[in-house]
C-alpha cells in the first residue's frame, strides 16, 4: 500500500497483493453485511412469543392470590386536608364464592400503617375483621366501614394511583388499584 498526500489529506492506494485486489468499498460492504446478519441472528435467537397482557379492569381486580369468588372495585384513597393526618380509603368487596370470607388485614402501598375502621352512631372505632357472606357486597364508604392509612409517603399525590391489599383469614390476598383524590375531588364525585 502506498500513501500520497493531496491537499493535506493522505490518500491510500491499494495494490494487488497475494490475496487479490483489495477494495475499501468491498471491505465496508462486507462489514456492513456481516453486522446486519449478526444483528438479525441475535434478534431471531432472542425473540420470544409475546404473551398477551391480561385485560385489566380499573374497577375490578382478582390477583393471583385472591380467594376464589372475591372481587373488589371502585378503590380510591382520599388525601387528608391537613398534612400529617391519615387518609381514608373507600372501595367495595363482593363475595361470589360458596363460603363466607373474612377480611383480616389491610395494607396500603405508601402508608406506614393501615387499619379497618367503622363509623357507627357518630363515633369511629377500629375493626379487627369484616365478614362477607356468600352473595354479599360490603361497601367501604364514608359513614360506614372504611380504611384509615397513616404515615403517608410524599409520593402519594392526587391524580396518581397506589395499591390496596386485602388479607383474608387463611392467608388469601386480593390487591387492587386505588385512585388518589383530594377531599374536594371526593365531595364532587371523584374521578370515576
Amino acid at each position: 500500500m502506498e500513501q500520497e498526500q493531496q491537499g493535506g489529506i493522505r490518500l491510500a492506494n491499494f495494490h494487488k497483493s497475494q490475496f487479490g485486489e483489495f477494495s475499501v468499498v468491498k471491505s465496508f460492504n462486507t462489514l456492513a453485511f456481516l453486522t446486519g446478519a449478526a444483528a438479525l441472528a441475535l434478534l431471531s435467537a432472542c425473540q420470544q412469543a409475546e404473551t398477551p397482557a391480561p385485560e385489566s379492569s380499573a374497577t375490578e381486580s382478582n390477583g393471583p392470590d385472591a380467594k376464589p369468588g372475591i372481587s373488589a372495585s371502585q378503590g380510591r384513597l382520599v388525601l387528608p386536608v391537613v398534612a400529617g393526618r391519615p387518609a381514608a380509603v373507600y372501595f367495595s368487596v363482593r363475595n361470589d364464592g360458596p363460603q363466607a370470607a373474612t377480611i383480616a388485614g389491610v395494607y396500603v402501598e405508601g402508608s406506614g400503617k393501615a387499619e379497618m375502621h367503622k363509623t357507627e352512631g357518630g363515633s369511629m372505632s377500629a375493626v379487627d375483621a369484616v365478614e362477607i357472606a356468600p352473595g354479599e357486597t360490603i361497601a367501604f364508604e364514608p359513614g360506614g366501614y372504611h380504611v384509615m392509612a397513616f404515615d403517608l409517603a410524599d409520593t402519594l399525590k392526587a391524580g396518581n394511583a397506589t395499591e390496596l391489599t386485602l388479607t383474608f383469614s387463611g392467608g388469601d390476598k386480593l390487591s387492587m388499584p386505588l385512585h388518589i383524590e383530594t377531599m374536594g375531588d371526593a365531595m364532587n364525585g371523584g374521578h370515576h
